[in-house]
């Protein structure tokens, strides 16, 4: 097999994870992978590696054709750019209709669980259009609506451990929290697989858990204890906007927790270890392996 891999975001925590188990996991040949970025001098060392490095502009249609040419597979990690004005949506439409200028034989993506209309998650819209267009390409795809993260538990526990309170509106409802580089093992071992099938794979880790039952594990990991206060959703997002966050992403930040309320992120599967052959990280060896970090 000596198809073209090209990963874009490729100097993000993802996009690095991806093409680390590319290279050092699955040991594909340096000359096989394309590492895309906006900004090609933070990739020095893929460079150095024999990764060719292009430089992609998700708002710039002649750069992702410039940079996709020659790919054969394409993986499009969703980009940052978290509005609420549809400039997230826009880009990575930009990226499928270059892609498919480009010839690209199959395109895959990072969506999240669950984008359909109705979605609590403010920016849900992005990924659901974004599948909408990769399925409407004609392009074969492999979509992976990725779980949240165990690292996203870093933007609320440390000050919850802290103060002795965690603040949340998400209510009885479960999430399966998973490992960013379980994620990226899997995906790395999709892109790399040489599949033809168009599947859909949502990314878990292998419990889900209440707010409550994650704070009893936080407890009993670092010793300290944490009390859990419901809120409805208006009271958090007010919380949150006097923290100092600014108004759009502090509703961003509570609609994730609107959406574990309904019960939308509450799956747990399978599809990390089926794909990357490999047991997915616990949310308690997450919370071992970073006690001191957490706890301050």
């Amino acid at each position: 097999m000596t198809e073209t891999l090209l990963v874009t975001g490729a100097s993000g925590q993802l996009g690095r994870g991806v093409i680390h188990h590319l290279l050092d996991t699955l040991k594909v040949a340096p000359t096989r992978i394309i590492a895309a970025t906006r900004n090609p001098e933070t990739l020095a060392d893929l460079a150095a590696r024999g990764v060719t490095v292009r430089q992609a502009d998700f708002n710039d249609t002649a750069s992702l054709v410039d940079a996709f040419n020659g790919a054969d597979r394409v993986l499009i990690i969703s980009t940052g750019e978290i509005d609420l004005g549809g400039k997230r949506l826009k880009q990575h439409e930009t990226a499928v209709a270059a892609a498919k200028e480009a010839g690209v034989s199959h395109l895959l993506y990072t969506s999240m669980p669950n984008p359909e209309p109705g979605s609590p998650v403010l920016f849900a819209g992005d990924h659901y259009g974004t599948e909408q267009a990769i399925k409407a390409s004609g392009i074969p795809y492999t979509i992976f609506r990725n779980g949240w993260y165990q690292e996203n538990l870093f933007m609320s526990l440390p000050h919850a451990i802290a103060s002795g309170y965690w603040y949340t509106a998400a209510g009885d409802g479960r999430i399966a929290h998973g490992a960013r580089d379980d994620m990226a093992a899997a995906i790395a071992a999709s892109l790399a697989s040489g599949s033809r099938e168009s599947k859909t794979y949502t990314l878990t880790g292998p419990q889900a858990y209440t707010v409550a039952e994650i704070a009893a594990l936080v407890t009993e990991v670092t010793g300290k204890p944490l009390e859990v206060i419901q809120l409805p959703d208006e009271a958090l997002t007010e919380g949150v906007k006097a923290a100092g966050v600014p108004e759009d992403f502090a509703r961003i930040i509570v609609s994730f927790d609107a959406n574990t309320r309904s019960g939308r992120i509450g799956m747990v599967t399978d599809a990390i270890e089926t794909l990357s052959g490999k047991k997915p990280q616990s949310l308690k060896q997450f919370l071992e392996a970073n006690k001191v970090a957490l706890a301050g």
